[in-house]
């Protein structure tokens, strides 16, 4: 009580140390909070492209090859062939999907309305939905005939109900609409991707793979594979496996390298997590340099109060007050300005913190382990600034205290 009196006496002084305190631990905690949202919304996005699964594609580098000298070749495309074969003997083990990017500049028209020439077509098999978490907002996915007899149905990316329909997903589904000239009767509508990292779904348009063979497959087209792994345990395994299985579906020797790659949907939010942890230790070092300078001048404000109260503080052990109770005292005052200033800076860092992450279309999340470090950091800080002004104010001799004018 007698620690909050003071403070309260020197309210100026006090509301001011405390800004400088809350200052600091607002940027502390706002700034780690908008980097945990960011990394969370990111990897609540990468798992929207499919947990548990990874690729296989042709090799993008150019590679090397011994045959009458050194010469650099471009890696063979995954033909159809070969990527059936390889769903067909992985079938008993994972979720296999084939697709491919039958064009990458289509326009698709209906009635008067088109769109721009920028349209991906995909051709997809019956996995592809599993495997790529791609959702239906209307309609239906494609048919076990749709597939097998390479019909002409198309299911659109949300951004076309924009462009063609007015907004209206259920005036879309059944309509017909030409890719190129080419007639498709729409079944479905994907669910939107906003401003995800997928949000190149909501302008793609998807047609059964046989379809898309039979109109647009040339002899170089390159077939995706996607494996869909039952448990993230058996990843590894999967992965070395698909590896055996491509080299001799590919028929490579066991001295050729691998022409063919493969990639997990998670590399890069693991690249970013592995690499935010270095920002995060570098907002750390910034948040405590900002707290240090406030650290300095409560300890400047505190002897400055020492000084003040230097008469008073003899009046104290003329009374029977020890040695400890000046230096609790002292203490105390100082830990209650740095925590109350921790609380203001970690009230105003958590909205701040959040709006950055919503802006960069993040979620809102209370960051519970860096509340408990900015208050932490905080009476650390009291401690740290109030020894010094405590043990000195515990030391003053009473007889020349109450002499002290």
């Amino acid at each position: 009580k007698l620690a909050w009196s003071n403070l309260r006496a020197n309210l100026m002084r006090t509301i001011l140390t405390m800004v400088i305190i809350a200052l600091g631990i607002t940027a502390l905690v706002g700034i780690l909070t908008s980097i945990d949202g960011i990394i969370y919304s990111m990897s609540k996005n990468f798992s929207s492209l499919g947990a548990n699964t990874f690729s296989i594609d042709r090799k993008n580098e150019m590679m090397k090859r011994r045959r009458r000298g050194v010469r650099e070749t471009e890696s063979p495309p995954v033909t159809f062939d070969q990527a059936m074969e390889f769903k067909e003997r992985f079938t008993d083990k994972a979720l296999v999907s084939v697709s491919y990017t039958a064009i990458s500049n289509a326009t698709v028209k209906y009635a008067n309305e088109e769109t721009t020439p920028t349209i991906r077509v995909r051709g997809v098999d019956e996995n592809y939905f599993r495997t790529s978490a791609l959702e239906l907002s209307e309609g239906r996915n494609f048919s076990s005939q749709d597939q097998e007899f390479g019909l002409d149905k198309v299911i659109l990316g949300a951004d076309f109900v924009k462009t063609l329909f007015g907004g209206n997903e259920k005036i879309a589904v059944g309509k017909f609409v030409s890719i190129n000239d080419k007639r498709y009767q729409v079944i479905g509508i994907l669910k939107s991707k906003g401003a995800s990292i997928n949000a190149g779904a909501d302008k793609q348009a998807l047609i059964p793979l046989n379809s898309a063979r039979a109109r647009y497959a040339r002899q170089d087209s390159d077939f995706d594979l996607v494996v869909a792994s039952p448990k993230a345990a058996l990843e590894d395994a999967l992965e070395s496996e698909a590896t055996g299985e491509m080299r001799v579906i590919r028929r490579l020797k066991p001295y050729e390298e691998i022409d063919f790659e493969i990639s997990r949907s998670d590399w890069l939010i693991t690249f970013l997590r592995d690499n935010t942890a270095k920002l995060r230790a570098a907002t750390v070092a910034i948040g405590l340099l900002t707290l240090l300078g406030a650290a300095i001048g409560l300890m400047n404000i505190m002897l400055v109060s020492v000084t003040e109260r230097t008469r008073e503080i003899g009046i104290a052990k003329a009374l029977g007050a020890t040695r400890k109770n000046i230096m609790h005292l002292f203490l105390i005052e100082a830990i209650l300005i740095c925590q109350i200033g921790g609380i203001a800076g970690v009230a105003i860092g958590i909205p701040v913190g959040n709006i950055v992450t919503l802006l960069m279309g993040g979620d809102f999340l209370i960051p519970w382990a860096w509340i408990i470090l900015g208050l932490v950091v905080c009476m650390i800080v009291g401690i740290l600034s109030g020894l010094y002004p405590a043990t000195r104010a515990a030391s003053l001799d009473p007889v020349a205290s109450l002499r002290f004018e």
